[in-house]
């Protein structure tokens, strides 16, 4: 029986208990705490005291992103289950979508076709409860914030220097900027505030860079959250708010386990944003997945230029670890927009427009190769539209640059679809050199790493930076903060930062109008345009296209 939509895919599918799941990872009963019958908590002391694997680490990462779509969550659930198609024993790792997108611009996001991980609508839905504990945390530590102000500010917080604010995990432009504490001297102390999506919070950057729950701990303490009057700055610790922050993650930091619908164990564990916030999946869930299987298979967010690069220079910086390959998912069809043809005519032969927009793939290759030092395999989502003279150019381009590609059908095969994926990128892990190293060097000072990152990774002329940028870079050095890694937070539809530059543009200048600090999560965060924390719902929301029918099934999430 065929089947039109993800959505269908997935309800038809035969789900296994945790149970089997946890079985392939060498776990009993007694080393997981079921959600239900399909979804399960992991101790993580429990499942690191079983024999140790240390799995390949391949990231899977693509192109700057576009309205075509590039299907990098299909294909890294779709790679893991091609790899066990071909007798690998293979774990995911993928970061928990956020309400905010399911709802409004994109809809679901755990995966899609017959490479999906399940139970889909928990998954895209309230999940175990993972952002509500975050966004809790975070809205503890701000009322605690505000209520030590009101109770009479022993540490001398300035009302027009709080740094902190609250989150819900919904998109809500109403929020953005708000005025609370008003009415009677007993509501609080009036200040402006406002609301950011609970996956901008550096809550869930700290939740996922923590390696336990005491780093968690710890982390949440060092979170920079205001600035005294006469200038010093406050952390979370100076107001006692980190242990019972903790108190509430404690449950939240065990990985998630669920399945594909081939039956693959997969860890779907935290969600930072990646134009904003460093766009993995928790390191817990990384080494986990990497300690249970030969091979682990993870994605970050956005195109390479984001998501691989922060990937790269802060999680594995912080973590320790390394990944063994890196997998640019590309699409014949985002090609071409690239090369700026219309999204209307993008199933039609273009083979000047292609090769116009080939040089965005090349460079994230260039900069995974030849910076990073990884080897590299390009996975190429077919399409029906896709000409033979279309996949020529591509895999003659990418042969020029010593890159395999391998033609991709996941989405309606499954892991049978991908299997010359999958042996190409075992094959380039046993045969291609792995000289792996960060782009920069965290002791270089603020303006000299985001200048590299600019040039190296982006292709940029030069970098220019704010007044105000300029000061906030000379308090940071005052604070001893100046020698973190550097997030940068742009926008992830070009290489610049200017969404229009599709391609790979030349000669152009990134602009710095503000930096700030995560010093929990341990990171600098550099902002390049107009980046929001809270984004808004679309004019069609996907929130109208979802439903739920007598029997309680969920529709419109795709």
């Amino acid at each position: 029986m065929s089947y039109k939509t993800d959505a269908e895919i997935a309800q038809a599918a035969a789900i296994r208990p945790i149970g089997e799941i946890a079985a392939k990872l060498g776990l009993i009963a007694d080393q997981y705490e079921p959600y239900g019958k399909y979804k399960a908590k992991i101790n993580p002391a429990d499942a690191f005291a079983l024999p140790k694997k240390q799995g390949r680490l391949i990231l899977v990462t693509a192109i700057n992103p576009t309205p075509a779509g590039e299907g990098k969550t299909t294909v890294t659930i779709g790679l893991a289950d091609a790899l066990r198609h071909i007798g690998k024993d293979a774990v995911i790792a993928l970061r928990e979508p956020s309400l905010g997108p399911v709802f409004g611009v994109k809809g679901g996001a755990a995966g899609g076709g017959y490479a999906q991980v399940l139970p889909m609508e928990d998954i895209n839905l309230h999940f175990t409860g993972d952002f509500h504990a975050i966004g809790a945390a975070n809205n503890l530590l701000a009322a605690m914030l505000d209520n030590h102000i009101y109770q009479g500010n022993e540490l001398n917080i300035d009302p027009k220097r709080v740094l902190w604010r609250r989150v819900v995990d919904m998109n809500d432009r109403q929020l953005r900027n708000i005025i609370d504490g008003m009415g009677k001297p007993t509501d609080g102390v009036m200040r402006p505030d406002g609301f950011d999506i609970t996956v901008a919070s550096e809550v869930m950057a700290v939740f996922c860079l923590a390696k336990d729950l005491a780093d968690l701990k710890e982390r949440l303490g060092n979170i920079l959250i205001a600035y005294a009057k006469d200038g010093s700055p406050v952390y979370a610790r100076d107001i006692k708010a980190h242990g019972a922050m903790a108190a509430l993650l404690k449950d939240a930091v065990k990985p998630n386990l669920v399945q594909t619908i081939d039956g693959t164990p997969a860890f779907v564990h935290g969600g930072p944003f990646a134009n904003i916030a460093h766009g993995c999946n928790s390191v817990i869930a990384t080494r986990l997945a990497r300690h249970l299987g030969d091979y682990a298979v993870t994605e970050a967010g956005f195109g390479a230029d984001l998501g691989a690069e922060k990937f790269c220079d802060i999680k594995c910086r912080l973590a320790d670890i390394k990944p063994d390959a890196a997998v640019v998912v590309a699409t014949v069809r985002a090609l071409k927009y690239n090369g700026g043809v219309e999204r209307a005519n993008l199933g039609e032969e273009n083979l000047q427009a292609l090769k116009s927009g080939l040089p965005n793939l090349l460079k994230h290759i260039s900069n995974l190769k030849n910076v990073f030092g990884l080897p590299v395999v390009v996975a190429l989502n077919r399409f029906v539209s896709d000409t033979d003279a279309e996949l020529q150019m591509i895999q003659t381009a990418c042969a020029e640059q010593g890159v395999e590609v391998a033609l991709t059908e996941v989405w309606g095969k499954g892991g049978a679809g991908g299997a010359d994926l999958a042996h190409k990128v075992v094959n380039a892990i046993e045969t291609q050199p792995n000289n792996f190293t960060f782009a920069y060097d965290t002791d270089l000072g603020v303006q000299d790493k985001i200048r590299t990152i600019a040039q190296k990774i982006y292709g940029a002329a030069d970098v220019d930076f704010s007044t105000e940028a300029l000061a906030e870079i000379a308090s940071l050095e005052k604070l001893g903060l100046d020698k973190l890694p550097v997030c940068m937070a742009k926008t992830q539809y070009s290489l610049s930062d200017n969404a229009k530059l599709l391609g790979c543009p030349k000669d152009f200048r990134i602009t710095v109008r503000g930096i700030t600090v995560s010093a929990g999560a341990g990171f600098i965060v550099a902002l390049c345009g107009n980046m929001m924390k809270m984004p808004g719902l679309p004019k069609v929301p996907a929130a109208e296209k979802i439903d739920v029918d007598e029997n309680g099934v969920i529709h419109g999430l795709f």
